[in-house]
């Protein structure tokens, strides 16, 4: 069930392409980050830095082998120590082309440090309700890996497989990152629920069944008590629980499931307008019209008109 949640929570989110990098790092060095709209993942594949946020959180430590997921690209520096002088990353790499790959060096020999890092491009249209709960970074230490056979021989192929230019190599590394990304968001949830309430939503019996049925069958003409029922629990103590770990109620969580999923049947042209309302499970054209005009402060139809140049995604999941 968790695996399935987890599946229907990420169905929506379309990644398009990854920009990756090899870094060598050696000394004293350190490379201050800004936010970006994309999902990042830093690998440490040898030595170690000191990732540290631009507000008065505690640096976190990673060590070879750790791997570090920036769900939302929140801004961060990453340096040989705390209080490290850090060079903009502009500076470094001026260009963050999707699809481009680049080595960088930083810092004075000898180079002990290796990593490996990628910005993950997605649509911004089919982002999950849930996603945005996640935290700002989720750390999956090494011993953690040990078990995930797939995702330590993901890992330890992508330095080789980044560097190559043989036919499909932009799509082998986009499914690669793609892969690693999915599988440490499953060991997160897994083995770090306490770390964040949107984890522990994935990872509770009840609310997760919840999640499935929402993300899965928002067509459904769900309400609280039905929504209760499939959880398994009574409609006062699901209610509250939904809105401590998703952060919103039911109802509302599933709203924006639907209005989400009616945002990129509108991208898609191929779908008649009027049929969209009943694609997502409203009753009327009229219900859809205001609920979708109340969220983004438009009509479906200046929506479409406005998207009309979007190129389809390709979908995470299959």
């Amino acid at each position: 069930m968790h695996d399935d949640v987890l599946s229907e929570v990420l169905r929506p989110l379309w990644l398009t392409d990854v920009f990756h990098s090899t870094w060598q790092a050696g000394g004293q060095w350190g490379v201050e980050g800004h936010d970006d709209s994309c999902a990042i993942v830093h690998y440490m594949v040898s030595g170690g830095c000191v990732i540290s946020f631009h507000d008065d959180t505690e640096p976190v430590m990673l060590n070879e082998g750790d791997l570090a997921v920036f769900p939302h690209g929140t801004a961060h520096t990453f340096a040989a120590e705390s209080g490290a002088p850090a060079t903009p990353l502009a500076a470094l790499l001026p260009q963050l082309r999707p699809g481009r790959s680049q080595a960088v060096t930083v810092g004075s020999p000898p180079y002990r440090t290796q990593m490996l890092c990628a910005s993950l491009r997605y649509c911004a249209i089919g982002e999950p309700v849930l996603y945005s709960a996640l935290p700002r970074l989720i750390v999956i230490r090494r011993h953690f890996l040990r078990g995930e056979s797939l995702l330590v021989r993901t890992l330890e192929s992508l330095p080789s497989e980044v560097g190559r230019t043989a036919p499909g190599s932009r799509l082998v590394t986009l499914r690669a990152f793609e892969t690693v990304f999915i599988l440490s968001l499953r060991i997160a949830m897994e083995q770090l629920a306490d770390e964040s309430p949107a984890l522990q939503a994935l990872h509770h019996p009840g609310i997760s069944k919840a999640l499935m049925a929402i993300h899965g069958s928002y067509r459904n003409p769900w309400t609280v008590e039905s929504l209760a029922r499939e959880a398994g629990m009574s409609r006062s103590v699901f209610a509250q629980l939904f809105r401590e770990l998703v952060g919103q109620p039911p109802m509302r969580h599933l709203t924006l499931r639907r209005l989400q999923e009616a945002r990129r049947q509108l991208a898609d042209t191929s779908v008649p307008l009027q049929e969209i309302a009943q694609l997502i499970g409203y009753g009327s054209q009229v219900g859809f019209h205001l609920a979708f005009r109340k969220e983004y402060a438009m009509t479906p139809g200046a929506y479409r008109a406005g998207h009309k140049s979007v190129a389809a995604p390709v979908p995470v999941t299959t």
